[in-house]
């Protein structure tokens, strides 16, 4: 048994369980959302925003290549016109292949530039959101111009500037399709994250108070089972014990 004041009080819940109440700064806030929680789950910020790349990634993949893949296609009949084939077969496997060529090269290219500005952009927000605990337009105009800016950066500060001015227009209404979306869900993210983190919280303080509960009646069972006296008679063999005269060490005995 450890010392007094060395573990949590009677009354008290133990470390972990944890708060009911979000962290107060906003720093903690965006810490917690590249860290698992006690389910070992990563906060539903962070898997929206893999949930957002990875869509954005698959529709730029569509959006550049079944354009390249009907251009790549036609192409190659036009310039396959002198070419001779055995057959006809062979003829169409050939268009197939060079339209699927422009399918995976121009889809590639569209993919990874929309995840990679859609990534971008819903870091942005959403750490802006986390961090001051609420959601507004401002945050989302304040992403687009962000990453608008970043994707032009090379090509001097007008195209950055432009692309900034890009980046807000598109980022506002986004922003407010994303807020009616938690408006009909009935609450937003922060207020869900808070209700599961009180439902959690209450769980397991209820946990904690019945195992507490049933190691109180253990403690009390094995008390009334105790014959009396017993204790006692225990402690003071115990102090006997201790009492005793300590053994000679062996260069004592060899002296």
């Amino acid at each position: 048994m450890g010392a007094p004041g060395s573990g949590p009080e009677l009354g008290s819940a133990p470390r972990h369980i944890g708060t009911a109440q979000p962290p107060d700064t906003g720093w903690e806030r965006l810490r917690e959302l590249w860290h698992r929680d006690e389910l070992q789950q990563y906060p539903e910020e962070t898997l929206n925003i893999i949930k957002a790349t990875f869509s954005g990634a698959v529709i730029g993949w569509v959006y550049g290549g079944l354009p390249a893949f009907h251009h790549a296609k036609t192409q190659y009949i036009e310039r396959s016109q002198a070419e001779i084939f055995q057959n006809r077969l062979d003829a169409v496997q050939s268009a197939h292949r060079a339209a699927i060529r422009g399918f995976i090269r121009y889809g590639w290219r569209w993919s990874w530039r929309i995840a990679t500005f859609v990534a971008i952009f819903n870091t942005v927000s959403t750490g802006l959101s986390v961090y001051r605990n609420k959601t507004t337009f401002s945050h989302f105009a304040a992403a687009g111009a962000f990453t608008g800016g970043l994707f032009r950066m090379h090509l001097g500060l007008s195209r950055m500037a432009a692309g900034s001015i890009f980046g807000a227009a598109f980022g506002i209404p986004a922003g407010g399709l994303l807020m009616a979306v938690q408006k009909l869900a009935g609450e937003t993210i922060q207020e869900k994250r808070t209700r599961e983190r009180r439902l959690l919280y209450e769980q397991r303080f209820a946990e904690w108070k019945a195992r507490l509960n049933v190691t109180e009646s253990d403690l009390e069972e094995i008390v009334s089972n105790t014959p009396e006296g017993t204790m006692e008679r225990d402690m003071e063999k115990i102090q006997e014990l201790l009492n005793l005269p300590k053994n000679p060490l062996p260069s004592e005995d060899r002296n």
